[in-house]
């Protein structure tokens, strides 16, 4: 499927992560928390919708390499972005969608674990993750896995 490009305004992790010795789970953890506890959501202004995207992108190579991580909401194009807050354009580009269901975040982790042992055919463009009202119960969610490909 292709998905259009669009904005988002939230908040990014200081330094890229990777996914050795699950350095990944730490820092990304510690950056929802951030999120949640400073109710980041509340102070993006223009948003699009309720849905919180986590986004992984500027992958210095394939999964086990570095790369940056974002959390944030979609806005309308032109939105400035407020102090303190980054942006990030996520481009035009063909994705496959994953849905991940269960206990949160496990379920989330193991369908990563599945991607990461399966040979698609990725671009490592961002890929990304939208958090919605099916998510919103951790112990039964529903997260849908935007994966690009070539």
């Amino acid at each position: 499927m292709e998905v259009q490009e669009f904005e988002l305004i939230g908040l990014s992790l200081p330094n890229k992560t990777s996914n050795l010795n699950q350095q990944s789970m730490i820092d990304c953890g510690n950056l929802w928390q951030r999120f949640e506890a400073e109710n980041i959501a509340s102070q993006i202004p223009n948003k699009l919708g309720e849905e919180i995207y986590a986004v992984y992108h500027d992958y210095d190579g394939d999964y086990t390499q570095p790369y940056a991580y974002f959390i944030g909401c979609k806005v309308a194009k032109g939105t400035l972005t407020p102090t303190g807050l980054s942006n990030l354009t996520i481009p035009k580009n063909s994705y496959q969608k994953i849905m991940a269901k269960g206990k949160m975040p496990d379920c989330v982790a193991e369908v990563w674990v599945n991607i990461w042992n399966t040979n698609l055919p990725r671009a490592y463009a961002p890929d990304f993750e939208v958090y919605d009202e099916q998510s919103k119960d951790w112990s039964n969610a529903t997260v849908a896995i935007y994966l690009s490909i070539k």
